[in-house]
């Protein structure tokens, strides 16, 4: 084994673990008001004049609240002019006006009032009719507005959302990286206290403390650590796996940093591979690059993902979804949501455009034998391409 699996302790491993000091600063006041201009000029070209964004990670783009949805409507109201308009029950008051980062008049609603009549009713005063409705949102909501409103005037926001949030600002790019750079040094960590025997469930531990060690906002978001046959699993299976000699180690786990996802998959061996570990590991390595080489502005995501599975395919491997080979999308989009526009895919023909953030993932499932997925991610330069983190070097040194 090379230096980067194994030999390390445990006590060694967390000595390693210190808060992180290289920073990224938060998203400024202004840029929130830049997102809420880009979402207004969108509106017009969509033809509506009110748009609504439930709880979630679009609410926290648009306003910085950071609040999952529950069955009490929080959302913000956006007309053509004045103020974004919050509509948010009375004793929520405070909470929000501790986490919102921009100005915003107040739509308030007792327990017992219907905050869907509220909304229409903060249309009206701004003389709006057609409601572009978050994607994201809970169909719930669609059913209360549809009290209120003909269904003609009621239509989706995805091309709003996703053409505020696909591309990626430098403020949040920044904050991507941090993400990622913290997350790749816990994976390093995780590969030096490899030894015969540890059970899966002790490196997701691991994983989780340091993560939160390093400063992520609430440990790791996801943890996936899978042994030996476990790996032919894209997204694993129940119970826990001690390592043997000769397995292969699939570890794909992220953080947040102010909201902000990474996800890095680490595929590597514990001892000596196999002919055909290492053909497959080496297949995988081939199609994550291709992919990355396809991608520059004005390219469609199909065509990225196209260029992965040449690659398998010219090896024997598939075609399309067929196993041994690549099972699923080759990446997807990244930023507030961990999977978000635009996903890199068959059958998606959105062009690339600088500040786009994509994973890059053609996983290689062998049916009952192993997996083996690479996984980094990208954005989209004026030029091309550029690594968030550098991809793994070889199965043995799964860190360059």
């Amino acid at each position: 084994m090379s230096g980067q699996i194994g030999g390390l302790s445990l006590a060694e491993a967390r000595a390693q673990l210190q808060p992180w000091t290289t920073l990224a600063p938060a998203i400024g006041a202004d840029e929130y008001q830049q997102r809420i201009a880009r979402a207004r000029a969108l509106m017009r070209e969509q033809g509506v004049d009110a748009l609504l964004v439930g709880a979630g990670t679009s609410l926290r783009y648009f306003t910085g609240v950071p609040w999952g949805a529950t069955e009490r409507l929080v959302a913000m109201l956006l007309t053509a002019q004045g103020e974004p308009q919050l509509i948010c029950p009375v004793f929520e008051e405070g909470s929000l006006d501790a986490v919102l980062k921009v100005p915003v008049a107040k739509r308030l609603w007792e327990e017992h009032q219907d905050p869907y009549a509220l909304v229409v009713q903060a249309m009206a005063a701004q003389g709006a009719t057609k409601l572009a409705l978050d994607p994201g949102i809970a169909f719930g909501v669609h059913t209360g507005l549809r009290a209120h409103l003909d269904a003609a005037a009621i239509v989706d926001a995805s091309a709003i959302i996703d053409g505020c949030r696909m591309c990626k600002s430098a403020a949040e790019l920044a904050l991507m990286q941090q993400a990622c750079d913290m997350t790749l040094q816990v994976h390093r960590l995780a590969a030096g206290i490899a030894h015969a025997g540890i059970g899966t469930d002790e490196l997701v531990r691991f994983i989780d403390q340091a993560h939160r060690a390093l400063g992520a906002d609430n440990g790791s978001t996801f943890c996936i650590v899978q042994f030996g046959h476990a790996t032919a699993f894209p997204h694993g299976i129940p119970g826990v796996q001690h390592l043997q000699e000769g397995q292969l180690v699939l570890i794909d786990t992220g953080c947040t940093v102010q909201g902000y996802h990474s996800d890095i998959t680490r595929t590597w061996i514990f001892g000596t591979p196999s002919d055909a570990q290492r053909r497959i590991w080496d297949l995988e390595q081939a199609a994550q690059a291709a992919a990355f080489a396809a991608v520059r502005p004005g390219v469609s995501c199909e065509s990225v993902d196209a260029a992965a599975r040449a690659v398998l395919e010219a090896a024997g491997l598939g075609p399309d979804y067929r196993l041994p080979g690549l099972p699923h999308r080759t990446g997807h989009g990244c930023g507030l949501s961990i999977h978000e526009a635009p996903y890199v895919v068959r059958g998606n023909a959105t062009l690339l455009q600088p500040g786009m953030c994509c994973s890059n993932e053609p996983m290689i499932v062998v049916p009952g034998e192993f997996g083996v997925r690479l996984e980094d991610h990208f954005y989209v330069t004026e030029r091309g391409a550029q690594w968030f983190t550098p991809p793994s070097p070889a199965i043995d040194r799964p860190f360059a």
